[in-house]
């Protein structure tokens, strides 16, 4: 087999297609080797929790505000400044994306 030989070594697109069929073959095989009692929407499919009932998805679920508290009190100067920029409006968005690839072009140039 001959492939694609580049300075860092070579490309053959056929020995990976056999190489992922190959892998392929292997995972379907050591699937059939799976417990056959294993039964869809029963109790089997419930997280196990050391015995202990799931919570409800309400109580296990983190708010941003209190999973990076810390961060943003620490920022909260450099945060009020920069709240009044997101207004949601999109134009604006790209405006100042524009904008910042228009400065960071220049840099470039006059950097030359």
């Amino acid at each position: 087999m001959t492939g694609i030989t580049t300075g860092f070594g070579a490309w053959n697109p056929i020995a990976w297609l056999l190489l992922f069929l190959g892998v392929a073959a292997a995972a379907l095989i050591l699937r059939r080797f799976g417990n056959k009692q294993y039964k869809k929407n029963t109790g089997q499919t419930k997280a196990f929790l050391s015995g202990n009932e799931e919570p409800e998805a309400s109580a296990l679920h983190v708010r941003g505000a209190h999973l990076y508290w810390g961060f943003v009190d620490g920022l909260s100067a450099y945060y009020r400044r920069v709240r009044a920029l997101h207004t949601g409006v999109l134009s604006d968005y790209v405006a100042l994306f524009v904008g910042t690839l228009g400065v960071v072009f220049i840099v470039l140039v006059l950097s030359r």
